[in-house]
């Protein structure tokens, strides 16, 4: 029987620039564990900003999106231009501010929130087909977007202010736990807030691995 795919939209690599490296490995990790194929995937393009992780400043280097996204994915990693819809069972977002820094401008609350071009029309295809979505930390707020006024159910956690962003799209937004996910069934999309509210890893990692059942039991 063959193996069912579920992409992973990496962002970068680490909290602050790029993907949240926790989730993006529990994702990883629970996945494998059940038997599924993760296929990587992130934007080439540049980095909207660098930052040492170490002191918190701002570095004067660049780096590339899918570049860094290759670390976490240990080089096995696709431009997601190149990812159709039909390839995959499942997709899955996980957090980080490369979500809302690289993957869309969401961190920067500009009048017009846009989403990465390749991102939005593979959410689009994915859920026009009546496949499965997950997304976890902030990684909602870009499902909200690009899936606008769909009566999506949606969770972030307790963050009043993203919470009303949702809703603004004409989603809807249900406060949460790190450790539960928030499950709309009929658009097959299962999110948790994950380090939005999480005090460790292990919390987000009970989030997550209900999450990735879900997925799973739906694709």
């Amino acid at each position: 029987m063959a193996k069912k795919q579920v992409g992973v939209v990496l962002s970068g690599c680490g909290v602050h620039d790029g993907t949240e490296i926790h989730e993006a490995t529990l994702i990883l990790y629970f996945l494998d564990r059940a038997g599924a194929q993760a296929v990587c995937m992130a934007p080439d393009m540049a980095q909207h900003h660098v930052i040492n992780h170490f002191s918190g400043a701002l570095s004067s280097e660049t780096r590339n999106v899918l570049v860094e996204s290759a670390r976490i994915a240990r080089g096995n990693i696709r431009d997601i231009a190149t990812v159709q819809a039909e390839r995959l069972d499942a997709l899955i977002l996980p957090g980080g501010f490369g979500a809302v820094k690289n993957l869309s401008n969401l961190a920067f609350r500009a009048a017009k929130p846009q989403i990465n071009e390749a991102l939005l029309l593979l959410l689009q295809a994915m859920h026009a087909a009546g496949k499965p979505i997950g997304a976890t930390c902030i990684a909602p707020a870009l499902l909200a977007v690009a899936l606008a006024d769909r009566d999506l159910l949606l969770t972030i956690g307790t963050d009043a202010e993203t919470a009303e962003d949702i809703q603004a799209t004409g989603n809807r937004h249900q406060e949460s736990t790190a450790d539960a996910i928030v499950i709309d069934p009929l658009h097959k999309v299962v999110t948790t807030a994950a380090y939005m509210c999480a005090s460790g890893i292990g919390e987000v990692g009970i989030g997550i691995e209900k999450l990735v059942r879900q997925v799973l039991a739906w694709s």
